[in-house]
């Protein structure tokens, strides 16, 4: 969407606010020997006592409120059964609707003990989507965000998956500007517009460069397998930069 008045950056904010504050929250909970099913609950409880209902169940009929994917899976995993136990990566994706309106933020932890390397992916992973913030902007091209993003991974040491991108947000869950890249895409020359409503979330990894699919409808692995992170944010583009709605305030 692009923001055409302040009662929806009004309404924007708040639901980003939820989802950053039920990221945060669940982020803090884990602890080796629950269960991503538990995990799950925490977050759902959380959005519902604010009065937000979990996108990817109301959109997609998903089965959990949130997505958390550990290890070898790295978007769109199920909550369930599966314990969680030290060593394990973990990407926990937020979505949620409240008043119409749609915000989607994200992030991976590692549970120690954990090796340099991957202690080292998930603080550049963090560093990698603050790359590609930083070129919002209205007016700018949105192919920039990749870019940025594509020499930071290269100057480092690392790869970027690419066949899963950001994407518009806010009157829904996915919507116009779909398939912005976080990595280079030299043939996009699509302009960021002022109030225009988005994701940045790049996949950084330490050897993958495509999500693949698994088993079941939903899980998507990384391919060629290996330790693969995502941080999200829900941004708006203003004359100023980056208007980043999903950060916590707990």
């Amino acid at each position: 969407m692009t923001i055409s008045n302040d009662e929806q950056l009004t309404g924007l904010k708040r639901i980003g606010r939820i989802v950053a504050d039920t990221l945060s929250i669940m982020s803090r909970a884990i602890e080796p020997g629950m269960t991503t099913g538990e995990l799950d609950r925490i977050g759902r409880d959380f959005m519902e006592a604010a009065g937000a209902r979990p996108a990817p169940e109301l959109v997609y009929g998903f089965p959990g409120a949130t997505c958390i994917s550990v290890n070898e899976e790295i978007a769109h995993g199920i909550p369930g059964n599966r314990v969680i136990a030290r060593g394990d990566l973990i990407n926990i994706d937020v979505s949620a609707e409240k008043d119409g309106f749609f915000a989607d933020t994200g992030a991976s932890l590692a549970v120690p003990p954990v090796s340099r390397a991957v202690e080292r992916l998930c603080r550049d992973g963090r560093r990698a989507m603050w790359t590609g913030l930083r070129q919002v902007g209205a007016d700018r091209p949105l192919a920039e965000i990749g870019r940025a993003v594509g020499a930071f991974a290269r100057r480092n040491g690392y790869t970027l998956v690419r066949n899963l991108a950001s994407h518009g947000v806010g009157l829904s869950l996915h919507e116009d500007p779909t398939e912005i890249a976080t990595w280079p895409d030299a043939s996009d020359r699509r302009m960021m517009g002022e109030g225009l409503v988005f994701t940045v979330e790049p996949f950084l990894s330490l050897g993958a460069e495509l999500a693949e699919d698994g088993d079941d409808p939903w899980t998507l692995y990384s391919q060629p397998r290996a330790p693969t992170v995502q941080f999200e944010h829900t941004v708006v583009a203003t004359r100023h930069g980056a208007l980043v709605l999903t950060l916590p305030g707990r």
